[in-house]
């Protein structure tokens, strides 16, 4: 194509003084405008190198009027050459017969590069005016004054003169649309949304990374987050709510899929792809991130994390109505939404609450019953359930629907394939295993998984970790997995991700995260080529009570087949919730087995430890509590065996030690010494230091009859436990006297 004024750039052509990196058409709604823009991307170095005094002429003979150019180089001088080139591009519009033209510049990643946007309404129009901008200001570097017009008239007939092009084709809605953004969190919050909706009997179609699907039947599988999954989306017959995951690369390249929505929803904005686009801050992405709230209809509803100040910043721009969502009840993010008219949903008291100005709060649900939130111990799925609940309700979804969609809502991998996927394994010496299958991707999806883990993780047993990365991050990001991984994982594969190398090698992104691993002193950490290898070597160093979590991108189907041939089962609420429980070294029968402790007297306290355990047949948990109050009444004899069939049936700390200590005890009192000493010498494998082991280790020798080995480990045990300074005088003699007297009872 012939640029304009082709002579004058012939001329400059030698020199790099205007380069056009890229010119992008927008078709939607983007981070310039709110309608279709042609985004021009240019470095200028011709225009940052000339001197002060060059600028200002320059400025001018183009008709800038008066300016301060600032020094060659110099921040001043780049934001000088974006007001020029603003100048610059209404000048060529005006030549077009657009007498009023919005224009955004930027800054782009150094100081040479700026961004220029306009807006179209005929789309060739719009690229062909894009594209002149740059020989325009490449000729007008060594333009005299005479030549100017001539420059800017024969950019604007090179317009004129072609076929004005279509006009925009981003689609208006005619039914109720939510567009779902933000880091972490919205592709779970687009399922929940569009499950309470189709719970309502709504017909509900959904886009997102994963895919097109209609009323729970996937259309088209694959990453549809942008304006082509949009489309497809509102394409559907008879579509009643549409629901639009809309990412951050969509909106950067293409613009929005849509011209308007009734409801938008941001969930976060953390650090991920930096450095890509043009976006290399927090503050840049969140922008990013802020258009979808900018196109929200006047009436509708603006959903945002009023824990997230850039997210909660939002605000100032939008035209509808702000609902926040938050985790703290008393954040101020609520208060103020309320104020402006707006709505607020949190958590009070263990329930799901909206707030309304003037009302009181309306419960929806407890945390407990919501089966996304893993009994409460996902925080950030708690956020994402609140988000989904306030967009749904802000589309006009009945409020019984809601409810009743966030109570069957499962994170399992048929409703939330791929996020927070919990397993229960069955390991082959016995027990199970927990295993956690997530899309963890970045630093905060990370921090989210390994909180999970240690939360299902049996008391005294491991977190395992599957990391990975994908190509796409800068190294800094993925060192920062590394480092995470190394702080919360006591063990740790890396499983790469073969098809999400983007651009890396193997052993490049295996370099980093090795690098992050040894910030915090792990070093050891085996790599395998794929996710499925990485899970297989992990499982064999899991025992009872282990929790595995695999950062899983790849593989989700072959590994859940893995799983599947292991015998796992995916966990229901309840599972989840008794190793929720289970973790904290209680029980879900907590209040019940308090009750027991409760009771006035030895027979009741039997009888009610009796009747709990008859109701779970097995549960060591509650053979212990059935053995203990046994041993309280003094039945010994009942006891023991009782506490024996716990212990086998794989009673968890804290209290299985605490039996095996209970049994000794009992042993000795029903005179066999020697199974109590067997019993206290496991015990202290487990538990070093333990003054009980101690105590009764020493009685039961007493029994035995080696008095002088008695008091040479209850000599040690006191040693160990005291501090004074006497002690710490005399603690190598005392020690070595506890060493004589055990040698002596040896000997004889």
């Amino acid at each position: 194509m012939t640029s304009a004024a082709e002579g004058t750039a012939n001329e400059s052509a030698a020199r790099p003084g205007v380069t056009v990196a890229e010119v992008r058409v927008l078709d939607g709604p983007n981070l310039y405008f709110t309608r279709p823009a042609v985004k021009i991307s240019l470095s200028v170095p011709g225009y940052l190198s000339l001197e002060r005094r060059e600028a200002s002429d320059l400025a001018r003979r183009i008709g800038l009027g008066s300016s301060r150019p600032g020094a060659p180089g110099s921040a001043q001088r780049q934001r000088f050459v974006l007001r020029l080139a603003s100048h610059v591009m209404r000048r060529v519009a005006k030549g077009i017969g657009i007498n009023r033209l919005g224009v955004r510049t930027r800054t782009g990643s150094s100081v040479e590069d700026i961004v220029v946007a306009i807006p179209w309404r005929h789309r060739t129009w719009g690229r062909l005016a894009g594209e002149q901008i740059g020989p325009v200001l490449g000729s007008l570097l060594t333009a005299r004054a005479d030549e100017v017009e001539a420059i800017i008239e024969a950019a604007a007939e090179l317009v004129r003169s072609a076929d004005p092009g279509p006009g925009s084709l981003v689609i208006e809605p005619t039914v109720p649309v939510v567009s779902i953004t933000g880091t972490n969190g919205k592709t779970t919050t687009t399922r929940i949304v569009a499950h309470i909706a189709m719970t309502a009997g709504l017909r509900t179609a959904w886009s997102s990374t994963s895919g097109v699907v209609v009323m729970g039947e996937t259309i088209d599988a694959g990453d549809f987050s942008g304006p082509a999954g949009a489309r497809e989306v509102l394409e559907t017959p008879g579509l009643e709510i549409g629901v639009l995951e809309t990412a951050r690369g969509g909106m950067l390249l293409k613009g929005m899929g849509v011209s308007a929505n009734d409801v938008s929803v941001v969930t976060n904005v953390t650090a991920d792809h930096l450095g890509l686009q043009g976006i290399d801050t927090l503050d840049q992405l969140a922008e990013v991130k802020a258009i979808v709230t900018t196109i929200t209809r006047p009436g509708g509803w603006v959903v945002l994390n009023g824990d997230d100040p850039r997210v909660w910043a939002m605000r100032h721009r939008i035209r509808a109505r702000p609902w926040a969502f938050s985790l703290d009840p008393d954040s101020p993010a609520l208060r103020e939404s309320l104020s402006a008219g707006g709505r607020g949903i949190t958590v009070l008291e263990g329930d799901i609450v909206v707030l309304t100005p003037g009302a009181d709060p309306d419960r929806l649900a407890k945390i407990v019953d919501v089966p996304v939130t893993l009994s409460g111990l996902s925080q950030h799925n708690i956020a994402n359930a609140l988000a989904a609940a306030a967009a749904a309700l802000g589309l006009g979804v009945p409020r019984v629907s809601v409810i009743e969609g966030l109570r069957t809502f499962k994170p399992d991998p048929v409703l939330n394939e791929g996020r927070l996927n919990t397993y229960s394994v069955p390991l082959p010496e016995g027990g199970r295993a927990t295993v956690i299958v997530d899309m963890a991707h970045n630093e905060a999806g990370l921090e989210a998984l390994l909180q999970v883990a240690h939360g299902l993780t049996a008391p005294g047993a491991r977190v395992h970790l599957g990391l990975g990365a994908t190509g796409d991050r800068p190294d800094e990001a993925i060192e920062g997995l590394g480092e995470i991984a190394g702080k919360g994982a006591a063990h740790i594969v890396i499983a790469h991700k073969p098809k999400y190398l983007r651009g890396r090698t193997i052993e490049d992104i295996d370099e980093h995260l090795r690098a992050g691993l040894g910030r915090v002193g792990f070093v050891e950490a085996e790599s395998f080529g794929s996710e499925i290898e990485g899970i297989q070597a992990m499982m064999q160093a899991v025992t009872d009570g282990d929790v595995a979590a695999l950062m899983c991108h790849d593989q989700r189907e072959e590994v859940a087949r893995w799983l599947a041939g292991l015998g796992a089962t995916p966990d229901d609420a309840r599972s989840v919730r008794r190793k929720v429980v289970a973790a904290r070294g209680e029980h879900e029968a907590e209040a019940e087995i308090a009750e027991i402790w409760a009771a006035s007297d030895d027979a009741e306290r039997v009888m009610l430890a009796e009747r709990l355990s008859q109701r779970q047949p097995g549960d060591p948990r509650l053979l212990f509590e059935w053995a203990s109050a046994l041993d309280a009444a003094g039945e010994e004899v009942r006891a023991v065996p009782l506490y024996h069939e716990a212990l086998e049936h794989g009673l968890r700390e804290p209290h299985r030690h605490r039996a095996q200590i209970q049994t000794a005890s009992s042993c000795r009192n029903l005179g066999q010494p020697e199974a109590a000493l067997q019993l206290l010498d496991e015990v202290s494998v487990a538990h070093p230091g333990s003054a009980p082991v101690a105590v009764l280790r020493a009685l039961a020798l007493l029994d035995t009859g080696r008095a002088e080995e008695a008091v040479a480990d209850l000599v040690d045990a006191l040693l160990d436990h005291a501090s004074d300074e006497d002690t710490t005088a005399y603690r190598r003699v005392l020690h070595a006297r506890a060493t004589e007297l055990r040698g002596r009872a040896r000997t004889e």
